[in-house]
């Protein structure tokens, strides 16, 4: 597999170098998960993608895929479970059983305190439709608050969360010179019909449905800033002319770790 190398620059470039000069000891990457939300448009799929706060402390002013950490709880849903189980999941991600439900669990939740999209339903055929109301609005708060626990949240509403509408895509770990760090499985799923993103998350500050050529051109041109696994992904999707073809991809998951290489005072983000 090709080596890919990118020059790091201002506070990236800053920590890169003093990771490797003062052989800082890296902190443990924390489980997240990060949902690569496509719809089918005029020009060909369309991805879902948010800008962060630049006040964030991680990844500020990049834009991204709605996602975030995996919570304590999200592991408990399995009661709750619609399609490909756990364990069907924990091979394709590499790990185990419990850990992928909470993987696959803080995917959906994520996403609905992110875009207002949920990927659930009432049964194992079906997926909500409208989530713009009020009552909706007020529960997907309580989630991003963490006054609500996602399994209470799908008990309460007599829901299922739909597994079989996620594809898992990728798999990256953050670069061991960040002061926050994830380990983080990426998938893909369709926008459901009947459902529509909204810019809700007090995260961002601007959203955008784009081409995935279009966001790798924006970013090429420096229009756009995004941290490589969300480019590379960008990227990838750019040989499909499809959602369904995007999703039905088989595609070879294996952990991607970054690494830097300092020459002189530079320091390149080394990617394979």
């Amino acid at each position: 597999m090709a080596l890919s190398s990118t020059l790091l620059s201002g506070r990236m470039a800053a920590e890169a170098l003093a990771h490797v000069r003062e052989r800082r000891t890296p902190v443990e990457p924390r489980p997240a998960s990060t949902v690569i939300l496509l719809r089918d448009g005029d020009g060909g799929p369309e991805v879902y993608l948010l800008r962060r706060q630049r006040s964030m402390a991680f990844a500020a002013g990049m834009t991204v895929f709605p996602g975030g950490r995996v919570d304590p709880t999200d592991s408990t849903i399995v009661d709750s479970w619609s399609g490909p189980p756990p364990e069907w999941f924990g091979q394709r991600l590499g790990c185990d059983a419990e850990t992928a439900a909470a993987y696959v669990a803080a995917a959906v939740r994520e996403t609905f305190e992110e875009s207002g999209v949920l990927l659930a339903g009432p049964s194992a055929e079906t997926v909500v439709g409208d989530t713009t109301d009020a009552d909706w609005e007020a529960d997907r708060v309580a989630l991003e608050s963490r006054e609500l626990g996602f399994a209470d949240f799908l008990h309460r509403r007599g829901l299922v969360l739909r597994a079989d509408l996620l594809g898992p895509w990728a798999h990256w770990i953050t670069p061991e010179y960040e002061p926050k760090r994830y380990d983080t499985r990426f998938f893909v799923a369709a926008l459901p019909a009947g459902q529509v993103t909204r810019d809700v998350t007090s995260e961002s500050d601007q959203v955008a449905w784009l081409r995935p050529a279009d966001a790798v051109a924006a970013v090429d041109a420096g229009e756009m800033l995004m941290l490589p696994p969300t480019y590379l992904c960008c990227r990838d999707l750019t040989a499909y002319g499809s959602v369904a073809e995007a999703l039905a991809a088989d595609r070879e998951i294996r952990p991607i770790l970054p690494t830097v290489r300092v020459d002189g005072d530079q320091a390149y983000l080394e990617t394979r």
